[in-house]
């Protein structure tokens, strides 16, 4: 059974113990984990050896894939945050390439999920550079035998000065990605202006599987000419795209400046995206298991106030990891929610 834990925050070093000592209580070993995901702020980035010396003490020569993801601050105040993922004995450990910094090596499969690292592009502008991510994720796929078309999950990164180019990714993402069923991933995409690698305007991290792809969609008609889905469901797991305050059917942002109500608004498109994939007819949904969470620096006073209303649909079953981004694709969100859920 996979284990996802929430992110645990700290100082670079204290992040990480936390992280183990989570992992300790959760009944798994260092020799478990199958992916690490790092929330740097700019002074975890700035001391980046530091967090490298940290998570070697932590996991000792156990190779996993990290995700490291640059981010504005954190809710408390921290310098990172660490989330790890643990399946029992590790699941496999595929070496895709030679290491060239930022830990690109390894893959690890475990459950029929393919644990990525993050990716990170080198030079160009923002269309090619984005390919170019595309095209490292199938490198590193090859090595599992896979293609693109088996992810499952991406959510891309990017800057506030590269905004107005965003929708630039649509042509290689319609080019690339797709399984042979015409299944795209779901999708999140986050704007943070401290890249975790100089020149890069956008970095990308994901998620593959093994597994038969099924599209889930409640019925959103806006969708049906996206390169991402509402949901994706892949052996036992959905993987579902981000959520957040969007109107499907006039594709506009509603509640604008009302932390709560887009909270509620959000929670209540993933509720439907559950329904629709047979994993409940109400709430609470005990059957996700991660909920990733992208606030905006506006929203930062108010959001513990989300735990109660996120508490009604989903009890307190899913590990939370919670971020403090520069803002989001749709300038009025104040949240975006990735979630993932488990099927019976």
């Amino acid at each position: 059974m996979t284990v996802r834990l929430p992110a645990y925050a700290g100082t670079i070093g204290g992040a990480y113990e936390k992280a183990v000592a989570g992992l300790t209580a959760a009944g798994a070993t260092a020799g478990d984990i199958v992916h690490v995901v790092e929330y740097a702020t700019a002074a975890a980035l700035g001391a980046y050896g530091d967090v490298e010396a940290a998570r070697s003490a932590a996991i000792g020569g156990h190779r996993a894939p990290v995700a490291t993801v640059a981010v504005e601050a954190l809710p408390g105040g921290e310098d990172l945050a660490v989330e790890l993922t643990a399946y029992p004995g590790g699941g496999e450990l595929i070496e895709a390439a030679p290491d060239e910094g930022m830990h690109r090596g390894a893959l690890r499969v475990a459950g029929g999920i393919v644990y990525l690292p993050s990716i990170h592009p080198r030079g160009g502008d923002f269309r090619s550079q984005y390919r170019q991510c595309l095209e490292q994720a199938g490198e590193l796929l090859k090595a599992a035998g896979l293609g693109l078309g088996a992810l499952v999950q991406t959510t891309d990164y990017t800057a506030s000065a590269t905004r107005a180019e965003y929708p630039r990714c649509g042509r290689p993402r319609k080019e690339l990605l797709g399984s042979e069923d015409g299944v795209f991933p779901g999708a999140a995409g986050i704007i943070v202006d401290q890249p975790v690698m100089p020149g890069a305007m956008v970095s990308l991290d994901a998620i593959a599987s093994t597994m038969p792809l099924r599209t889930v969609n409640p019925g959103w008609k806006r969708y049906d000419t996206l390169t991402y889905k509402p949901g994706v469901a892949a052996g036992d797991t959905l993987f579902m795209s981000g959520f957040g305050a969007l109107e499907p059917a006039t594709q506009k942002g509603i509640f604008d400046g009302d932390l709560l109500a887009q909270a509620e608004y959000t929670y209540a498109a993933i509720a439907a995206t559950l329904r629709e994939a047979g994993l409940g007819d109400r709430p609470p949904y005990g059957c996700v298991t991660r909920l990733v969470e992208y606030i905006t620096p506006a929203a930062v006073e108010r959001y513990a106030e989300v735990a109660e209303i996120r508490r009604r649909y989903f009890g307190d079953t899913p590990a939370i990891s919670a971020v403090v981004c520069t803002a989001l694709l749709r300038p009025d969100f104040m949240i975006e929610v990735v979630p993932t859920a488990v099927f019976p």
